[in-house]
């Protein structure tokens, strides 16, 4: 089986992070793809840019459909999830909807710990749309938004794992997710260090794919009542175009 690893960020470091904490969870024989944007943003911060990064992971994943048994939306906040779950005949994970599932089935109450303030709504936003507001004790997040984010790992390291602390001893969290893909991994290294369960993203992603792949048959996707109507589309990506024409690429 195949799974695509999409990053709608345009940073490849990131994507292979995220692709070494995938394989470790997969078992083996499953086979990962990780898709890295061509064109958007270096890292997507915010709703509007989420928006455009949704309908370039649209491209990628058509791209590598036909050959792909399920998909992960490697951004925390989810672009385009719900669109994608639509339009492909697979099971598709969201970085976000998957670890905030999985920390409400490891405690009663969880917090997100973020590197900056500026995606603090949005995360806000996410935990509504999964329907887990009653579970969630709010956002934490450094004072301001660090200029060089793919070293914000190293250089927030110290503050995040206070953060984290507060989050569970000041806040009342059981759990708390490093939200963001520059944080990916860092959940292993600090969980020795904090006074909870810690949950990264990638590994929670990942987890619920092969489970879903578990549970599911690929055959039941196709035969879906939410599935958008076949029709013609111009200037899209021929295999974009495929995908909503129902059509094969032979």
């Amino acid at each position: 089986m195949r799974i695509l690893l999409v990053n709608p960020n345009m940073t490849k470091a990131m994507t292979d992070r995220m692709a070494g904490i995938a394989r470790a969870v997969l078992p083996e024989g499953m086979d990962l793809v990780p898709l890295t944007a061509e064109r958007g943003f270096p890292y997507i911060a915010s709703r509007a840019e989420a928006q455009v990064g949704g309908a370039v992971a649209y491209e990628m994943i058509a791209a590598h459909a036909e050959t792909a048994d399920a998909a992960i939306l490697a951004a925390f906040g989810d672009p385009g999830l719900a669109g994608a779950r639509e339009l492909f005949d697979f099971p598709v994970v969201g970085m976000a909807e998957a670890s905030l599932l999985t920390a409400a089935m490891l405690g009663e109450r969880f917090s997100i710990v973020t590197f900056s303030p500026v995606m603090q709504r949005w995360y806000v936003d996410s935990v509504r749309d999964a329907g887990l507001t009653s579970r969630f004790t709010g956002v934490r997040t450094p004072a301001a938004h660090s200029a060089d984010v793919g070293a914000v790992r190293e250089t927030l390291r110290a503050d995040l794992i206070e953060l984290c602390n507060a989050a569970v001893q000041e806040d009342g969290a059981d759990v708390v997710i490093l939200g963001g893909a520059p944080l990916a991994g860092l959940a292993h290294e600090i969980e020795e260090d904090v006074a909870g369960v810690v949950v990264d993203p990638v590994s929670a992603a990942a987890a619920q794919a092969v489970a879903l792949l578990t549970l599911t048959r690929p055959a039941a996707f196709a035969r879906r009542h939410s599935k958008p109507i076949a029709k013609a589309s111009k200037g899209l990506a021929p295999a974009l175009s495929r995908s909503f024409a129902r059509e094969t690429a032979g």
